[in-house]
């Protein structure tokens, strides 16, 4: 509704992954990087962590688009969850092999031909798993028997686990010591810092069709310092301060939109959890010195003109 208003081709922070507007930071730089080398390599098991709506999605997606079907074969497992029932028949489905009516054994036969195969057509085989934190100890210690699938020189299946800080937490315990020395690649995905976050913003505008920047720097310091850094929060904040700013008439999101946007957050789109960091909290005093405004919600902080519309402490 807002696209022709702002000169928009689309929308430029939509909630779904999408890798035409990613954005590398210097953390997804690594982590895309270590993805790729996991995969080229043959590094046995890669694993990815970051919080929720962090952008690990997205890399997956990326790599997925990137990859050369003429020497990879991938299977993707996305729907985790602690009743997932018997891995092999999902592995057997993300690689599309029939599955139905077989037990463990036979899956697992069934599996081992097949990568076999893959491999002797010259083809490596990766299994990536997403929400990864939501496996079991007992599904991760059956995933560990996959990668006994190996020649004297080559791991035949390949491994990425993508999942929320728990699965590191999980990996590390004692119980599957034999799993986690496996483990050749990881990565942990931090939130965004101040200036990334900038960037974020303004690439995925750019992207969108944007000939000019729309976002004020004390409207992208409020909805910083409110997300902590999270993408998937920022797209939420941003493309709700596109909305207002919309019904407003106005070309440009100012702090005072910004203000009016987090007021209207209560469930979504604010990072309920963030511990605040030395980063977020100096945005916050250059915004207080610069404007004599406390974007924390400090209602003794605000003017008049912003009182009413700013974040009850």
């Amino acid at each position: 509704m807002y696209l022709s208003h702002f000169g928009l081709d689309k929308k430029p922070f939509e909630l779904i992954p999408d890798p035409y507007f990613l954005h590398l930071s210097k953390m997804h730089s690594v982590a895309l990087s270590l993805l790729e080398y996991g995969i080229q390599e043959q590094t046995g098991i890669t694993v990815i962590s970051g919080e929720v709506g962090s952008g690990k999605t997205t890399l997956i997606h990326h790599i997925l688009n990137q990859i050369d079907q003429n020497t990879l074969t991938i299977g993707l497992i996305s729907n985790t969850h602690e009743s997932l029932g018997e891995l092999s028949h999902w592995i057997a489905l993300a690689f599309g092999l029939s599955h139905e009516g077989k037990d463990k054994v036979s899956l697992y036969h069934d599996i081992h031909n097949f990568i076999i195969k893959e491999y002797a057509s010259g083809r490596r085989v990766v299994l990536i798993v997403d929400e990864a934190q939501n496996l079991g100890r007992e599904t991760l210690e059956e995933l560990r028997l996959f990668t006994n699938l190996n020649t004297n020189q080559d791991f035949l299946l390949q491994i990425i686990l993508v999942g929320q800080p728990e699965l590191a937490k999980t990996l590390s315990s004692p119980e599957l010591s034999q799993i986690a020395q496996r483990v050749s690649v990881e990565f942990h995905l931090e939130p965004l810092g101040w200036q990334d976050t900038k960037n974020y913003i303004n690439h995925r505008l750019i992207t969108a069709g944007a000939s000019e920047t729309l976002f004020d720097e004390t409207a992208i310091a409020v909805i910083f310092y409110h997300t902590g850094g999270v993408p998937r929060l920022i797209n939420t904040l941003c493309d709700y301060a596109l909305v207002y700013g919309y019904a407003q008439d106005e070309k440009k999101i100012t702090f005072k939109i910004a203000m009016e946007v987090i007021r209207g957050r209560k469930i979504g789109g604010v990072n309920r959890f963030i511990k605040i960091a030395d980063q977020t909290e100096a945005i916050r005093l250059r915004i207080k010195h610069k404007l004599g405004i406390d974007i924390a919600g400090n209602n003794n902080w605000l003017p008049e003109d912003f009182r009413k519309n700013s974040v009850s402490s």
